[in-house]
């Protein structure tokens, strides 16, 4: 059991995390022309806050998690919303094969920080888009550690023009960064406010 497994079935009792949630999607929407046909994929959904605040308009929605509590809680609201049009699914792009689907949009939150290796996972996005598919990424600026404390072993976020240099590499281009939430954290005994940007770019 994983650190997200423990913190699932309260995770939406957060409202920072309901508000940063919704704060993103209509970021996303501000910046994609969603028309409520789109293919899409949500990587590290956990509960499935963010699809749930972009399902109006989108179309199919494929929600993956690593985390088989966040999981577990996602399906537990698809079942008693009787939303058919999202797929819960048990993915990690580090160790798992691809998937056989395809889609126009995939988006993540707060989710890159966690992965080691991101310029294997941007190459992996960019496989699983169609042509002329969107990525967006919401993540932390780059900070001294202070966010997640001495034993994350993660990024500690992220310099906006390191990440579109990989993003760029990975075959991805238009590549923009946006400020659309700011953090407040107490970290080393003081109130922190630690921003966080959205990338969007598109496939070459």
């Amino acid at each position: 059991m994983n650190e997200f497994d423990v913190k699932a079935r309260s995770w939406d009792d957060d409202p920072v995390k309901r508000e940063r949630a919704r704060v993103i999607a209509e970021a996303i929407k501000a910046s994609v022309p969603l028309d409520g046909t789109m293919s899409a994929l949500e990587y590290g959904c956990g509960t499935g806050l963010l699809s749930f605040a972009l399902r109006p308009s989108l179309g199919s929605i494929i929600l993956a998690d690593s985390s088989e509590g966040m999981l577990e809680v996602l399906r537990r609201k698809l079942r008693s919303s009787g939303i058919s049009t999202m797929c819960p699914v048990a993915l990690d792009l580090a160790v798992d094969p691809l998937p056989a689907e395809r889609v126009d949009l995939i988006y993540s939150a707060m989710t890159l920080h966690h992965v080691p290796d991101t310029d294997r996972l941007l190459e992996r996005f960019r496989a699983l888009l169609n042509p002329a598919g969107i990525l967006c990424i919401a993540d932390l600026d780059q900070e001294d550690g202070s966010f997640h404390g001495p034993e994350f072993t993660g990024h500690k976020g992220f310099d906006r023009q390191e990440l579109a240099a990989k993003a760029s590499r990975a075959g991805f281009r238009e590549i923009r960064f946006s400020t659309v939430f700011a953090l407040e954290k107490e970290a080393g005994g003081a109130r922190r406010v630690f921003p966080v940007f959205l990338m969007v770019a598109r496939i070459a």
